[in-house]
């Protein structure tokens, strides 16, 4: 466990250095320091949380003590709550706002106990009450790093994140969540080779749909670089790792794991489809703009591929049925985009992450191919036409 606690030190001191560098020039020296202890301590948790021996010794110091389990929520709410005091903002609004959120699941499994039972429905339950309000309700001050001007990431969204690591691995004893960092050549490439072969569809079929347009950069130099940098980074831990945590490390993985406990991995092919294609269809003719039925589309391809797939897929019954059903959630939950071709295409990138989390399982890397897509309008200078 030492060596691994050493290594997430390295991570936090390799980021907390980037942190440093890039965002000194864009804040003030008091905003920096007074994020640097928060910063560091969260995410030495954040790269410590999902490792399996991390997670072990936990459960063993745990050992169904209840005053034990929620020792640690409670540490991230202190956390939160102090950390908006010092930059003088109401620490109790902010912190009653964020108590249900990372109580909730912890008490939930604590009470349920049996962490090594199979995966039924009333963990989906759970997930869902868990996740819904993260994506809805806006809770403030979410305690942006640093607290005023061009921030990296928020303290709401890292102690949601670190919440639901600890319950769902340490409380609820899901395995494969894939929630650590680890150097691996063979998944990075994997990454690449997904985020190339994703955005060259999205260009083709962008610009035939006059949804893509090329604007370009009126300059390519060290201030663009320094732009492409922090929005990778930004986007990477604020956007990238909370989605692939909970979409791909949590309700991919379930699912996945309850269809594999099925005798049939068609019943949910069948209904996954029934209620996927009504629901894209809703989405695309609620919205404004041409191509209704553009979500519709890209959802029927999704489950096409994955049945077809599936006949071939002797060994891992259901991997691809699970993989087109949250890639259809995935992608219709954009609705707040606005944009129908956008949510086609959104349903499409979560067929391309949740692919790269099965290839890797880890979050992580899935999070890396994510942070590409998002940032690809960027770094090729493009244009998304609503």
């Amino acid at each position: 466990m030492d060596q691994e606690l050493k290594k997430s030190a390295l991570w936090t001191a390799i980021l907390t250095l980037l942190f440093v560098l890039f965002y000194r020039s864009t804040n003030s020296i008091s905003d920096v320091l007074i994020s640097l202890p928060f910063f560091i301590l969260l995410y030495f948790f954040f790269f410590s949380m999902g490792k399996v021996v991390v997670v072990s010794k936990l459960r063993q110091w745990i050992n169904s003590d209840f005053i034990k389990v929620i020792i640690y929520p409670l540490l991230l709410l202190i956390l939160y709550s102090l950390y908006l005091l010092l930059n003088q903002q109401n620490p109790v609004l902010g912190a009653l706002s964020l108590l249900p959120y990372l109580i909730f699941p912890v008490l939930f499994f604590a009470v349920r106990g049996r962490r090594e039972h199979k995966i039924g429905w009333i963990d989906f339950t759970a997930f869902v009450i868990y996740l819904l309000p993260t994506l809805f309700i806006k809770v403030e001050p979410s305690g942006n790093l640093p607290f005023h001007g061009e921030d990296f990431d928020s303290i709401y969204r890292i102690v949601l994140i670190l919440s639901a690591v600890y319950a769902f691995t340490t409380i609820r004893g899901l395995t494969d969540v894939g929630f650590f960092p680890v150097i691996n050549l063979k998944y990075l490439w994997t990454a690449i080779w997904v985020w190339f072969v994703f955005y060259l569809f999205v260009l083709i079929i962008g610009y035939n749909v006059n949804f893509v347009k090329y604007v370009g950069h009126e300059n390519i130099d060290q201030t663009l670089l320094h732009k492409i940098v922090l929005t990778l980074l930004a986007t990477f831990f604020h956007t990238a790792i909370f989605e692939e945590l909970f979409f791909r490390g949590i309700l991919l993985n379930m699912l996945t794991k309850r269809i594999g406990q099925s005798k049939s991995w068609k019943i949910f092919w069948y209904f996954g489809i029934a209620a996927a294609i009504p629901l894209a269809l809703l989405v695309g003719y609620t919205l404004k703009g041409g191509l209704h039925w553009f979500p519709a589309l890209m959802t029927l391809l999704i489950f096409a591929a994955a049945f077809f797939i599936e006949r071939g897929n002797k060994q891992k019954a259901g991997v691809y049925t699970a993989l087109a059903i949250t890639s259809t959630i995935f992608g219709l939950v954009h609705y707040h985009s606005g944009a129908i071709v956008y949510i086609g295409f959104a349903c499409i990138a979560g067929w391309a992450y949740g692919y790269t989390y099965l290839k890797t399982k880890n979050v992580f890397y899935s999070a890396i191919v994510h942070t590409l897509v998002n940032s690809s309008v960027l770094i090729l200078g493009l244009e998304f036409i609503k």
